[in-house]
C-alpha cells in the first residue's frame, strides 16, 4: 500500500509538472508599469497564441518575492529597470542563463550580461538638463565639471538611494577611479540647490520653477513629459533642454530596462520566445515611439521626439560592471554626504 501511494504521488507530481511546462502560457513579473508593456504582451499573444500572465510591482518588492518563492515561484521572466537591479537579481540566484543566438546577435554586448543571465530591452540616457535662457550650454561639458564652484546652489538631483544615481556614480568609478569620483561627489553635493527629494520628473519641474538651473534625469521621463497629456508637465519640460555630457571622452551615461529568465521557470521555451519578441524590430519600434526610450536593436530609429535632441556618444562601459561597483558607489555617496 505504501509503495502504491508513493507511486501515485510521483505520477501526480510528474503530471502537474508536465502541465506547467506544456501550458501555452508564460508568467511575467514586471517592475515596469502595466501601461508600458501590456500592449506589447497582447500583440505577442495575438501573434503566437501564447498567453502572458502579468504581475507588476516595485523592483525591490518583486525581487524579494522571487527570493521568497524560490523554486516554487510561478514566474518565468523578470523585467526590471537599471543594470544595478538586474545584477542584484543575478546575485540573489533568482535568474538562470539563457542561450539565444537571436538575443546575442541583436543586443550589443555591453547591454547584456556576458553569461546570459539578463538582456537589455531598451535604453535611456541620464544627461544634464539646463534651463533655457538661464544657462548657456557652452558653460557645460562633463559630469565631472558639475563639481565646479560656478554651479554652487544650482543643481537638482534625486537621492543617493536611487539606483539610477548609484549606477551613474558606479560608471564614474569605472571611468576615473574611486578616489577621483569621491572628490567629485563631495564637491558635487556642495552644489545642490536643495536636499534631494522626489523623482526624475520632480527635478525637471524644480528647474522649470526656478529652484535650480540644472537637473539630472533620465531621458525616458523627459520624453514622457513632453509627449504626455499633462500640460503642466509639458510646460515644465519645455522650459529645459538636453545637454549631452562627456562627448569628448567616454560619452553620456546610459542604462537599460532588461529581462532575465527566472531560476524557477517552468515555461522556458515560451519565455525565450517572449524575450526574443521584445527585441524584434516591431517591438523595438513600439518602445521607441510610445515609451520615449532608445532601442537596443541597431537600425531601429528613435522617435522624432528623441531625434530632436540630437545624436550623442554613449558610454560603452559594460553595464554589468555598474552592478559590480554598486556597493562601492553607495558607500562613496554616503561618505560624500549625498543624502
Amino acid at each position: 500500500m505504501r509503495i502504491q501511494i508513493t507511486m501515485l504521488v510521483l505520477l501526480l507530481s510528474a503530471s502537474i509538472h508536465t502541465s506547467w511546462a506544456d501550458s501555452n502560457e508564460v508568467n511575467l513579473y514586471s517592475a515596469r508599469k502595466e501601461a508600458l508593456i501590456k500592449p506589447l504582451l497582447e500583440e505577442f499573444t495575438t501573434e503566437t497564441g501564447i498567453k502572458v500572465n502579468l504581475v507588476t510591482g516595485k523592483a525591490s518588492a518583486l525581487l524579494k518575492r522571487l527570493v521568497t518563492e524560490g523554486r516554487n515561484s510561478p514566474a518565468d521572466l523578470f523585467i526590471t529597470v537599471d543594470a544595478g537591479n538586474l545584477y542584484r537579481a543575478r546575485e540573489a540566484g533568482v535568474l538562470q542563463p539563457v542561450s539565444s543566438q537571436q538575443l546575442n546577435a541583436v543586443i550589443p554586448a555591453n547591454l547584456r550580461d556576458a553569461d546570459g543571465y539578463w538582456f537589455g530591452l531598451s535604453q535611456r540616457a541620464r544627461p544634464i538638463f539646463y534651463v533655457k535662457g538661464k544657462v548657456d550650454p557652452k558653460q557645460l561639458s562633463t559630469y565631472e565639471a558639475l563639481a565646479d564652484s560656478q554651479w554652487k546652489g544650482r543643481i537638482c538631483i534625486r537621492s543617493s538611494s536611487n539606483i539610477y544615481n548609484q549606477s551613474l556614480v558606479a560608471s564614474m568609478i569605472a571611468a576615473i577611479g574611486e578616489e577621483k569620483t569621491e572628490a567629485w561627489a563631495t564637491a558635487f553635493v556642495a552644489n545642490f540647490a536643495r536636499p534631494p527629494k522626489g523623482g526624475d520628473k520632480d527635478q525637471i519641474k524644480a528647474a522649470a520653477a526656478g529652484l535650480c538651473d540644472l537637473a539630472i534625469a533620465n531621458t525616458y521621463y523627459f520624453g514622457n513629459m513632453l509627449t504626455g497629456k499633462d500640460q503642466s508637465l509639458k510646460k515644465a519640460a519645455d522650459a529645459v533642454a538636453v545637454f549631452w555630457p562627456n562627448q569628448d571622452d567616454r560619452g553620456t551615461h546610459i542604462n537599460v530596462s532588461g529581462v532575465g529568465m527566472t531560476s524557477a521557470a517552468k515555461n522556458s521555451d515560451n519565455a525565450i520566445k517572449l524575450m526574443e519578441y521584445l527585441v524584434s524590430e516591431k517591438a523595438q519600434q513600439w518602445y521607441a515611439e510610445v515609451n520615449s526610450e532608445y532601442p537596443v536593436r541597431e537600425g531601429v530609429p528613435a522617435s522624432k521626439t528623441l531625434q530632436s535632441w540630437g545624436e550623442f556618444k554613449s558610454d560603452a562601459v559594460e553595464l554589468s560592471k555598474l552592478g559590480e561597483l554598486n556597493a562601492d558607489a553607495v558607500k562613496l555617496m554616503d561618505r560624500a554626504g549625498w543624502k
